[in-house]
């Protein structure tokens, strides 16, 4: 039923971009209730509504039926937070968000495979971490931009969901201070745009703290571009990494993301963990 519910969110992303006649920066659909296509828990639906209404980057919303499903859109612009997340030297990204279901999936896939805390790499907004509290996760949302962090502090307060945000380098930060167990790490960077460096810091970090080394998941976002990738397409681009230390994967899901939302593929999200 999980597996049947990810595919219709794919649908619902390719039949929404086919038809969509707006002129906003970013957009992007949350079903309003639990249905039969997509089958989702009510009171979490209510918690990812209640992010978007209090996320400054979405200026717009407005229901719409598709493919049979009672939706909302909502309409925003980034483009401010882009320019400022590209102002540090060590950033490996600019911040472009995926969608709040695809991050409420990646968050529950990750909580079907045991993990029980969550730390959020380059987190945005903090819509991943947002999602791992909301299912029970004990939560981190590491970023560099304080423009963004302060967004995240604002939807905490707001939300009355506090995910622990903190201003920090990934690259930089002293994770056993955390004191994780068994924790799964979102990294948030497509590979070689920055984001190989930042997963090869993450993993030589794990590494060096013996009691997570066994018991740590990392979550890589891919992509299907060659024109991104350069002919290396397996593993959404992260092949090469996930050989050189020694990782296995665990499953790879499809899911919309804002820089897909022109594209047929979408983009894979690996699961992965040390052997």
């Amino acid at each position: 039923m999980f597996d049947e519910t990810i595919k219709n969110i794919v649908l619902l992303k390719q039949e929404f971009a086919k038809n969509y006649s707006g002129s906003a920066h970013i957009q992007e659909v949350l079903p309003v209730a639990d249905s039969a296509k997509l089958s989702l828990d009510e009171s979490d639906l209510k918690h990812l509504h209640n992010f978007a209404k209090n996320n400054p980057i979405y200026i717009n919303s407005y229901k719409e039926k598709i493919l049979g499903v009672d939706c909302v859109v909502y309409e925003g612009d980034i483009n401010d937070y882009w320019l400022n997340s590209i102002k540090h030297g060590t950033s490996c990204q600019p911040f472009y968000p995926t969608w709040i279901i695809s991050a409420y999936v990646m968050a529950l896939t990750a909580k079907k495979l045991g993990y029980t805390e969550l730390v959020d790499i380059g987190s945005g907004d903090g819509r991943i971490a947002f999602c791992g509290k909301i299912l029970g996760f004990a939560t981190h949302s590491i970023e560099i931009d304080d423009g963004l962090v302060e967004l995240q502090n604002i939807i905490c307060k707001c939300t009355k969901q506090n995910f622990a945000p903190h201003c920090e380098d990934a690259l930089e930060y002293d994770y056993s201070k955390l004191q994780l167990s068994k924790p799964v790490f979102f990294i948030g960077g497509l590979p070689q745009m920055g984001g190989d460096m930042l997963a090869t810091s993450i993993i030589l970090k794990i590494n060096s703290m013996n009691n997570l080394k066994n018991s740590t998941g990392i979550v890589f976002a891919g992509t299907h571009s060659k024109r991104q990738l350069s002919g290396n397409i397996a593993d959404g681009g992260w092949s090469s990494l996930i050989q050189e230390h020694n990782l296995h994967v665990l499953k790879t899901v499809l899911l919309p993301t804002v820089w897909t939302f022109d594209q047929t593929t979408e983009t894979p999200y690996i699961y992965t963990k040390f052997r």
